[in-house]
């Protein structure tokens, strides 16, 4: 006696038979159109960059470009992919489907209008994404400002923007909500910092002592290439009776200021306890001196 068992797996051992051969090339098709097709498309993007940006932008600005245009193509190319391989699973598993699935995708349709006034803020944040990318105001691995928060881009998706901060947490910012971005690694950087000197120092001494280190740092084969412009003395900045601040400032590559800066400020510390130059008191520890 045959049971319904038996006719069930008879059944699917018959559909498999008919299908499973199908649906597993179409698996395997799919995969490899999209890893061969992201990693023609990864190329494409890079060359396209590279060709049309090469004589105005450095080469870190270049390759931040690049990684971000391959990330958003990427994206794209895994959506039309993945959408492309499930229809074709869906025709060859149920190829006489179709007319129960019409009512299905009828009324998706209908339920995707509803939905839609509620996913405004989602189609905001991927325009702006959009745009975002398409102007270029800040790529992967700039280090940018958003509401007053900073940190280096990870990643900018669809829909929001990754970023993370010196702590090493991570910031995500909907693309559709960001109004104010100030980047700073776009094209050059400014390496600008102060020193506080006792009033009495020799301050046409102290000018000559930063441009001659600058220069020096610039001209050595490791910083050549992170520095634009020779560190320099600028200007006065504040002063009183403890102390009296200079300005000191210089173009780097992008990124590169901060270390542009902490090798400055340690030449700078090594020449003034040669010269016996004097480093200014803080007020609070000049009035607890007093008092004493």
């Amino acid at each position: 006696m045959v049971t319904s068992t038996n006719v069930r797996l008879e059944s699917l051992l018959h559909w498999l038979n008919a299908h499973g051969i199908a649906l597993i090339s179409i698996l395997v098709i799919g995969l490899l159109i999209y890893y061969v097709g992201k990693k023609l498309l990864s190329r494409l993007v890079k060359q396209i960059v590279k060709g049309a940006r090469h004589r105005e932008w450095h080469k870190k600005d270049i390759e931040k470009r690049q990684k971000t245009l391959v990330h958003l193509f990427a994206t794209i190319w895994r959506l039309v992919v993945l959408i492309a391989t499930s229809y074709a699973l869906l025709q060859e598993a149920f190829p006489n489907a179709g007319s129960f699935l019409a009512p299905l995708f009828a009324s998706a349709g209908i339920i995707g209008i509803a939905l839609g006034f509620g996913a405004q803020s989602l189609i905001k944040d991927f325009l702006s994404g959009i745009f975002i990318i398409s102007e270029n105001q800040y790529r992967v691995g700039d280090i940018i400002d958003i509401d007053g928060f900073s940190g280096t881009v990870e990643r900018i998706g669809a829909r929001s923007t990754v970023m993370r901060d010196v702590d090493g947490n991570v910031h995500y910012f909907p693309n559709g909500m960001v109004q104010h971005v100030v980047n700073k690694t776009m094209g050059y950087s400014m390496a600008r910092f102060s020193v506080a000197l006792h009033p009495s120092t020799d301050l046409d001494k102290v000018s000559e002592i930063i441009d001659e280190i600058g220069k020096i740092l610039k001209e050595e084969p490791v910083w050549n290439d992170k520095i634009l412009e020779a560190p320099a003395f600028v200007s006065i900045g504040e002063f009183n009776g403890n102390a009296v601040e200079l300005i000191i400032a210089g173009k780097t590559q992008p990124s590169d200021q901060w270390s542009v800066i902490a090798e400055m400020r340690r030449r700078l510390l090594d020449r003034f306890e040669e010269d016996d130059i004097k480093i200014a008191v803080p007020s609070a520890t000049a009035a607890s001196k007093t008092k004493r």
